[in-house]
């Protein structure tokens, strides 16, 4: 069985990127699918190019097909909740695990410990992203917000959709900045020869994608430096092609040489015991530290930290300490 679903267009943006950040449970490429294949209107005409620019305002209405069914099950997996009611919880989300199954992944997600907490979650997004509003990389911790209804979900997810949420990161790059604040607005693209990789485009593409990004420096250390990081836009690999454009790649970020170079550095430095701690890292250290968003049901202003992992605050500490 069918299901419908109305939005409201945001102006300039296109058709496809506007599904895909108003239904995050949607990859950008099986929205592009759905509009060539008539599923989507606008003001009650059907439109199948992804291209297609919004005006604002207008009414998107999905048609979307009914979930597969699924033999998911719960998986007894310790999760940090930070924050919990009748509408959402928030967990810090452990480095190293993907938020729900999907190619090749089929077990050890946030959806099997979601599951296996025992609590209602919003299925809208079908029962393999349970309760699933927005992503993290899956080298990437912190804060995400949980839907337990389906009016919860699409509340948060409009606000995810409207830039109303307010993600702030915690990222630890090998170099140091020359700048105290920057705001960096380049467009993002697939990289040419990998297509698991994102790069800036240097010149006008229509593959490219609007990205900004705004960065502080919170604390200098030889041959490093931890930064405070507000996406303003909320495209996939943003904050780690942004510091790798900026030459400043996150430490433990292979994708984007920010292990190798982390390494090399550190062991210029003859920091070996930070060098060791690098190699043990399982991911990379970019952390989702804060998050603030209106709750769905009281629209009160609501703001949540998440605890560094242990590791990222241990490179903090010898990073801190005279060599």
């Amino acid at each position: 069985m069918e299901k419908a679903v109305e939005l409201r267009g945001i102006k300039g943006m296109r058709l496809d990127a506007f599904l895909a950040h108003h239904l995050p449970h949607l990859s950008r490429s099986r929205c592009q699918h759905l509009i060539r294949c008539g599923a989507v209107q606008v003001n009650g005409v059907t439109v199948t190019k992804p291209s297609f620019l919004l005006q604002g305002d207008e009414q998107v209405a999905v048609l979307l097909p009914e979930p597969e069914p699924t033999d998911l099950r719960p998986e007894p997996i310790p999760l940090p909740i930070l924050y919990e009611d009748d509408d959402l919880l928030v967990v810090n989300k452990p480095r190293g695990m993907v938020v729900h199954p999907g190619a090749g992944v089929k077990s050890g997600t946030l959806v099997h410990a979601l599951l296996a907490l025992g609590i209602p979650l919003s299925d809208i997004a079908g029962p393999q992203r349970r309760g699933i509003v927005h992503r993290l990389d899956k080298g990437t911790s912190g804060a995400m917000v949980i839907a337990k209804t389906n009016f919860a979900h699409l509340q948060l997810a409009r606000q995810f959709a409207e830039h109303q949420v307010d993600k702030c990161y915690l990222a630890l790059v090998v170099g140091v900045p020359d700048f105290e604040h920057r705001i960096v607005a380049a467009p993002l693209m697939r990289h040419p020869d990998d297509p698991e990789r994102f790069t800036v485009a240097t010149r006008p593409s229509p593959h490219a994608i609007d990205a900004v990004t705004e960065f502080w420096v919170r604390q200098r250390f030889e041959g490093f430096a931890l930064l405070k990081v507000r996406p303003i836009t909320g495209r996939t690999h943003q904050i780690r092609v942004h510091l790798q454009h900026l030459g400043l790649p996150v430490v433990g970020d292979e994708t984007y040489n920010g292990r190798a170079k982390a390494l090399r550095v550190a062991r210029n430095l003859k920091r070996f015991a930070l060098a060791d701690r690098i190699a043990q890292l399982n991911g990379f250290a970019l952390h989702a530290w804060r998050l603030a968003f209106n709750h769905p049901r009281t629209n009160e202003r609501l703001q949540v930290e998440a605890p560094v992992p242990e590791d990222m605050a241990t490179l903090l500490s010898l990073l801190s300490k005279t060599p």
